[in-house]
């Protein structure tokens, strides 16, 4: 599959046109109306003006045009008919076939690229607005960076296990806002360094449901993201904040688990000094089956054996 997207981006074209050639080989022995082998070259165009946009739609469109005008300059048959015999009048046909054809994929491909800019217009308003959520969920210099951090290290790990590009930014979008719970959360627990007492705890525990409870109302992607946030300190031998083990736990949430636990331990807290990364890669590595799904640390390991888990100075 791999070689397939890089040379499909090498040169789409080929592609196209060589569908056109598919066409042609197959619809003139297949459809006996020769008039309705005009219509299956039309496929090309639409093909390439909902996948590559305006420059590709017309460019095949002509293709298709040039094709057409060539098998019927050299075997008149192809759009022949029992009934009728094919004449000069024919060629109108085929103009106005034309005109019509490049029309659309012009048209069609505009309105793909006019699609494409308003997505990627929300995509950057969508970022714009994770990373506004973000600095008010890093506002302590104990946990300043620490969901940007945590969405690095989870991406990578996903990018590893060969994860889409969807499942990837859902992840990302998820390790970002996984704390926005802790708005809700007492300062001076947030804040304490000794360990915390049983009250405290369950009132941490909490920062997950409520971090949900306020990206509830948001909807559209963000919505996409809220198993993830609700089961990320879910454990995969069921011991965590629920009982939800294995399989059952999001694979998203079971990524940003080990993220998040990578970055805890390799970052300063008000309870202890940082650990280094190579002892917190022991860590996760003891705890694979029992905090952690195995297949999740296999790609951590790939990832930090590659310095993929290595971190700029400006955001540690």
């Amino acid at each position: 599959m791999s070689v397939f997207r890089q040379f499909e981006k090498v040169n789409r074209e080929l592609w196209v046109v060589f569908s056109l050639f598919i066409i042609a080989a197959v619809m003139n022995f297949v459809v006996s109306g020769g008039r309705m082998v005009l219509a299956f070259y039309t496929l090309p165009t639409i093909f390439s003006a909902y996948h590559y946009g305006r420059r590709h739609a017309t460019l095949t469109a002509l293709a298709s045009v040039l094709l057409v005008v060539l098998l019927v300059w050299y075997k008149p048959e192809i759009l022949q008919t029992p009934q009728v015999r094919f004449r000069g009048d024919a060629w109108l046909d085929i103009v106005v076939w034309a005109g019509i054809l490049l029309v659309t994929g012009y048209t069609m491909g505009s309105l793909y690229e006019h699609k494409d800019k308003q997505l990627n217009e929300l995509r950057e308003t969508y970022t714009g607005i994770l990373m506004i959520l973000r600095q008010f969920i890093s506002n302590d210099k104990y946990t300043e960076n620490h969901s940007y951090r945590v969405s690095v290290y989870a991406t990578k790990i996903a990018a590893q296990m060969g994860m889409d590009s969807q499942r990837i930014e859902d992840i990302r979008a998820a390790a970002l806002l996984h704390d926005i719970g802790k708005l809700d959360v007492s300062r001076q627990i947030l804040y304490k360094a000794a360990r915390l007492n049983e009250n405290e705890v369950a009132e941490m525990q909490e920062h997950v449901s409520k971090g949900a409870a306020i990206l509830e109302p948001v909807g559209g992607s963000l919505r996409r993201v809220l198993p993830i946030i609700l089961a990320h300190h879910d454990k995969f031998d069921g011991s965590g904040y629920t009982p939800s083990q294995g399989e059952n736990i999001p694979i998203e949430a079971r990524v940003i688990a080990v993220a998040d636990v990578y970055d805890s331990l390799t970052s300063d807290r008000p309870y202890r000094k940082a650990t280094a990364p190579y002892e917190a890669r022991e860590t996760i590595v003891q705890g694979s089956g029992t905090e952690f799904d195995p297949k999740v640390v296999d790609a951590f390991q790939s990832a930090f054996r590659k310095g993929e888990l290595e971190m700029p100075a400006f955001v540690v």
